[in-house]
């Protein structure tokens, strides 16, 4: 279990006495709300309407609130993500998200202090302030009376939350009646929203919106990895509609799985060692879903690298992800122009999907494929790479799934199954980690109130892998081959970078608390020995 980060005592006492006045806006720190779009500010930063205009293309026609800020470059990334390419042929309504990189030195409201609620947070859960998500619900009809022939139009959240389903859900209740009513309604949407309790991890809340109560609880990072506390629906009194949200995070893991399934393990070795990943799929709904599924598959652990659920060559990170002076960035990208199959045809793992529905048959084991084999338009779905994974297949998972959808398992039943077998995967790789990192804490024994607090002993590549052969991961898991490989590939990756980091800090800070409890000791000690002394006299 990971250690509380700790902030200096003022700031936590000031973050949560706003975290009080957010949540109880009538209570005794109601003085500390100073704007009148804190709450609201806790969940999204804005909601965008991008629709699509003869001479200028996609424009932002409303962002609401009105004082909320986007700078140009932002504007112009979130109206080109809000479309899906004309190549997709999205008739009707469309849902998916983006992820794209904020606009350096923006100031910040009373809100900033809700970041406190981080600390509670599973590692995978906490905000990235380097980037803003959008949640689009897309509509594309025929309308004869429009010169186009078509009405479209996006509304889309922008938020630093990674709560994707939780805004899949919001949106599917208010976009359809937002097209009807327009501008009014959206603002008494973000009104509701400016309602909402603070996001603290571990309460179940109770979120209002146009009508209905979403009740939801966000997970903590004391909650036992893999397991989901249920939120059960109550009869309200007020005959409100309440919807239970099971998680606010997850994707459908199976259905997003399903045309790759057999390959599973190996995308699990590509994701953890932070391999440079494409997903090919025919609209942003099947790319945005795929590329999350990619991300969450090694959780507990987090993706330390940058990872884009829809990407466009309009993006601004377009030529730098793209380029070929240089080796291409380990980054997950989901696109679904054909044009990426030329330009990115030299990155070594792309992923093909074909449409995502619901598994009826039993999928059929799609071959490994060499890159070379990748066209332009008309490539088969499958996985194009020449990695060799370093684990043997474990066939039991795949026949395990396979009988699933012959007895027409429900998809969410397989996706718990699916997620189990990756959460017992990526724990029997990383407990052996966290073993050894936690023999690098100094004893207690070494902590004297006389001295600066001890270091931690520097890891060393050579004294973890000798530790594998009695404390490795064989003795949870029993899949054969070359995890010593595996190991030195991980430790060479952005994430073993990102996660050693993050446990240096905390035993750093655990190391600063128990030196500063020590001195404390000693302080009362000497206080005492003085009172004694005071009496004797």
């Amino acid at each position: 279990m990971s250690l509380r980060e700790r902030s200096p005592g003022g700031a936590v006492e000031a973050g949560e006495d706003a975290v009080a006045a957010l949540a109880e806006p009538d209570g005794p720190n109601r003085c500390l709300s100073l704007l009148p779009w804190d709450r609201f500010s806790a969940w999204l930063h804005c909601v965008c309407v991008v629709g699509f205009d003869l001479e200028l293309g996609q424009a932002v026609e409303v962002i609401y609130p009105p004082h909320s800020k986007l700078s140009d470059k932002e504007k112009t990334n979130i109206c080109y993500l809000s479309f899906p390419d004309s190549n997709s042929g999205c008739l009707g309504d469309t849902q998916f998200c983006f992820r794209f990189r904020r606009s350096p030195g923006r100031k910040v409201s009373l809100c900033c202090f809700l970041d406190q609620l981080d600390r509670d947070l599973p590692v995978y859960l906490k905000k990235d302030p380097a980037y803003y998500y959008g949640y689009v619900y897309f509509r594309q009809v025929r309308d004869k009376s429009l010169k186009r022939g078509y009405f479209q139009k996006s509304l889309v959240l922008i938020s630093k939350l990674p709560y994707v389903h939780l805004f899949r859900t919001m949106l599917k209740q208010i976009a359809p009646e937002y097209f009807e009513k327009s501008e009014a309604f959206l603002e008494a949407v973000c009104s509701d929203v400016d309602r909402w309790p603070p996001p603290i991890p571990g309460k179940i809340l109770h979120l209002p919106i146009m009508g209905i109560i979403m009740k939801l609880r966000i997970p903590t990072y004391r909650d036992k990895p893999g397991t989901t506390p249920i939120v059960q629906n109550i009869h309200q009194a007020d005959a409100q509609i309440s919807v239970a949200l099971p998680t606010v995070h997850e994707v459908d893991l199976f259905r997003c799985f399903c045309p790759v399934f057999f390959h599973i393990q190996m995308l699990w070795e590509l994701v953890l060692l932070g391999e440079p990943l494409v997903v090919m799929a025919p609209s942003p709904s099947e790319s945005s879903e795929t590329v999350l599924a990619l991300v969450s598959c090694i959780s507990p652990l987090k993706y330390c690298s940058d990872f884009r659920p829809y990407f466009t060559i309009h993006d601004s990170e377009f030529k730098e992800y793209t380029t070929r002076t240089q080796a291409p960035p380990s980054v997950i990208l989901g696109v679904t122009n054909p044009f990426f199959a030329k330009t990115l045809q030299h990155w070594p793992h792309i992923i093909r999907i074909g449409d995502i529905k619901l598994p009826g048959d039993v999928p059929k084991q799609v071959k490994v494929k060499k890159l070379k084999n990748l066209k332009t338009l008309d490539s088969k779905p499958g996985v194009y790479t020449s990695y060799k994974p370093y684990l043997n297949k474990d066939e039991e998972i795949v026949k395990q799934l396979q009988k699933g959808v012959q007895q027409k398992r429900p998809t969410e039943a397989q996706s718990v199954i699916l997620r189990r077998y990756f959460l017992e995967l990526t724990e029997s790789f990383i407990i052996p980690l966290e073993r050894y990192v936690a023999s690098l804490m100094p004893l207690q024994k070494c902590i004297s109130p006389w001295k600066s607090p001890p270091q931690l002993r520097q890891f060393s590549q050579d004294d973890f892998m000798k530790t594998l052969e009695k404390a490795g991961p064989q003795l949870t898991s029993g899949l054969k081959g070359d995890w010593i490989g595996l190991y030195r590939h991980f430790l060479k990756s952005p994430n073993f970078d990102g996660w050693f980091r993050s446990r240096q800090k905390e035993m750093t800070q655990k190391l600063e608390a128990l030196h500063l409890e020590a001195l404390c000791n000693e302080v009362r000690k000497i206080t005492w020995f003085s009172g004694v002394r005071s009496i004797l006299k």
